[in-house]
């Protein structure tokens, strides 16, 4: 089956799904919104990574367990097969080694990424370790779309993989996965690199850091396509709004590191450059307090602009009490976006947009339009 039928295929059984909206207005562009899971065998999840494989299907992915640090949270997959999500299932854990005695070693696991190349296997970088400080980069793939997976191996000393949000794949066929660092001192260093390969995760390529991680306390980068060889870094800091850094020669070389226009109450965000050119970010529109950890994390909203610089307003998620964070965006071969979240800790919401419909508002003084 080709390409074009997969996705012509994958763009008529999405409506179908019987998703109720959950939103104050039923917006023309929400096409569906649900959950992939009810209920699982674990109470907490975060930080979930969705991906369409070469064969169309979507398949996503979250790390889940006792709570976010406890060793026993691992690296959670659900398929997309007919219009109903599969049983969450995990597909790697933190586990080290076990004693003679049966004592199992074992750290938590965070931050899966799913990302498909043009050609090779389904990836699934995620990191394992005690901390954000003291982490390490793994990888593990699937040749079947998801099905099952390799025995997970850690990536090189040094490599952390993308950090949060996905890799994009260069003109040349080089993987360049946006990543960052936190460092163990007080204040912590934030501050954002780039990691590129190209064959597959065999062998790396370390870029930057690109900032001193003190003026701008930034991590959690997502990568836009500006046109010929322009790259557009944004993403999270403690500085009360996003950043953006920029490359001319597709991410060898980064320029100065800015703050731009839009608030980040130190959350995580992810932006995807659209098929028509324009660039969709999903965030939470909320100033943080630099002088503290960050603010809270509604509502979560999603933008459009045409340059990367200036946003519109599109349309908000979620906006009642709750922590709505962490989104992951891609937009599939059929030209829907899908947005996955984390909803209060506990489930984990996909939403599919369409963004011909997107009604696009000007946001005036960083203002949200009432």
């Amino acid at each position: 089956m080709s390409r074009q039928l997969l996705c012509f295929s994958l763009s008529l059984f999405i409506p179908l799904l019987g998703a109720v909206p959950l939103f104050a207005e039923d917006d023309p562009a929400i096409v569906v919104s649900e959950f992939i899971y009810e209920s699982a065998p674990f109470p907490e999840c975060h930080a979930s990574t969705i991906a369409q494989t070469t064969a169309g299907e979507i398949v996503a992915a979250w790390f889940g367990g006792t709570e976010e640090r406890n060793p026993d949270v691992g690296i959670w997959v659900s398929r997309l097969q007919n219009g109903k999500w599969t049983r969450p299932v995990e597909v790697a854990n933190g586990v080290q080694y076990t004693t003679p005695r049966g004592r199992v070693h074992r750290y938590p696991t965070w931050n899966p990424v799913l990302f498909q190349p043009k050609s090779g296997p389904l990836m699934l970088f995620y990191k394992a370790g005690p901390t954000p400080q003291t982490w390490w980069g793994m990888l593990t793939t699937s040749n079947d779309n998801g099905k099952t997976w390799s025995h997970p191996c850690r990536l090189p000393e040094g490599i952390l993989g993308p950090i949060k949000n996905k890799p994009v794949q260069l003109a040349n066929g080089d993987i360049l996965c946006p990543t960052s660092n936190e460092t163990n001192e007080s204040k912590s260093k934030w501050s954002v690199h780039f990691e590129k390969t190209g064959d597959l995760g065999k062998t790396w390529q370390k870029i930057g850091p690109v900032n001193d991680g003190v003026k701008i306390r930034a991590i959690q980068p997502s990568i836009l396509f500006l046109g010929e060889n322009r790259l557009l870094a944004i993403g999270r800091t403690r500085n009360d709004r996003i950043f953006e850094v920029a490359s001319n020669d597709g991410g060898i070389t980064w320029g100065e590191m800015k703050l731009g226009t839009l608030p980040n109450p130190n959350s995580g965000t992810d932006a995807v450059t659209l098929k028509d050119g324009r660039h969709l970010i999903v965030y939470n529109h909320v100033p943080g307090n630099p002088k503290s950890w960050g603010g809270k994390r509604t509502p979560l909203n999603v933008a459009v602009s045409k340059d990367g610089h200036t946003w519109q307003a599109a349309l908000v998620l979620e906006s009642q009490p709750g922590e709505y964070s962490y989104p992951a965006v891609i937009q599939s071969c059929d030209g829907l976006v899908h947005i996955t979240y984390t909803w209060k800790r506990k489930r984990i919401r996909h939403v599919v947009l369409d963004p011909a419909k997107l009604k696009l508002r000007p946001m005036e003084n960083g203002q949200w339009p009432r």
